[in-house]
């Protein structure tokens, strides 16, 4: 066994004696006036050094815990100051490509309108140009999707409270994606708890994020699989779980897959943007969202949303 080296002992040693000084300082008078007067005394003073001792202990576990909590803190007010950073970025950003974008969609639509309108026939140059307008025409579209996206997620949200049955939204939302779910062989199961107390929330904000997790989970499937949708209700918080057995995300993305831009998807097929949002949108109404996965298996991600909130 290796021993350990003294310098080691010696700074144990000093910051144990820092710790209980005071502890050490009332054993060394007190028990010297115990034994001039008498066995009382002695008694009193034992049980007074290991009062102080045991409040010292008490003190030093709370300042841990106090600088356990203030390092939690400091590393989320790191994350809300870069995603500060990125939303002010976004929304610089999704200004300046709006303007361009509205223009092509104008032009490309004139461009349309003189196709039909000319003299030129039907020639396949003219059924060319045509059909590379219209591919032009979807990447313009979705270039504005991204840039909504984007300013979604500068866009300071206020939720407008109502009462949400959480077990029926979902259900609707479940019987809007079960069909193309089941082409897929995909199966979607439900483990909903019944009198899920009603909370006060966003239904339009709730729906898209619920939308968003049930669709990310589908992709992560591809095909054949199983995605489990659960609710419970426990602190005054109402828990939904979206759960699916696909493919798990890295340990080392777990911390990055809510940061705006970064995404585990395909070159083209995600903006890195949705988990973003969905962060943003359960946060406006008081809740927060986990994730946890394990590569191979399944990945669930949790919203924690209060049932009652103030406006």
């Amino acid at each position: 066994m290796d021993k350990i080296p003294h310098f080691a002992l010696s700074e144990a040693f000093l910051r144990l004696a820092k710790i209980y000084s005071v502890s050490i300082l009332v054993g060394l008078i007190a028990v010297p006036l115990a034994f001039s007067f008498g066995a009382v005394y002695l008694v009193g003073a034992l049980l007074l050094s290991a009062a102080s001792i045991w409040s010292t202990r008490r003190l030093e576990q709370e300042a841990e815990i106090c600088s356990r909590r203030a390092v939690i803190l400091e590393r989320q007010l790191d994350d809300c100051r870069q995603l500060s950073s990125v939303d002010q970025l976004s929304a610089g950003i999704a200004h300046e490509i709006n303007n361009p974008l509205a223009i092509m969609s104008q032009e490309i639509q004139w461009i349309q309108h003189l196709f039909e309108s000319s003299t030129m026939g039907d020639t396949k140059e003219v059924e060319d140009c045509k059909e590379s307008l219209g591919i032009i025409s979807l990447q313009v579209d979705r270039c504005r999707e991204t840039v909504q996206k984007l300013l979604s997620l500068a866009r300071h949200m206020e939720p407008v409270l109502q009462n949400v049955d959480v077990n029926k939204l979902i259900e609707n939302i479940i019987n809007i994606l079960e069909r193309d779910a089941a082409s897929r062989n995909i199966m979607i199961v439900r483990n909903l708890e019944e009198n899920l107390p009603v909370l006060q929330g966003d239904p339009p904000l709730l729906r898209q994020v619920m939308l968003n997790l049930l669709v990310n989970a589908s992709q992560a499937l591809d095909s054949t699989g199983t995605i489990t949708i659960s609710t419970s209700s426990q602190d005054h918080f109402v828990n939904i779980v979206v759960e699916d057995t696909g493919c798990g995300i890295p340990e080392e993305n777990l911390a990055k897959i809510f940061i705006p831009f970064f995404s585990t998807k395909p070159q083209g097929k995600g903006t890195g943007l949705g988990l973003a949002i969905c962060r943003g949108m359960v946060e406006v109404m008081g809740g927060h969202i986990s994730v946890c996965s394990e590569v191979g298996k399944s990945t669930a991600f949790t919203v924690s949303l209060p049932i009652h909130r103030r406006q």
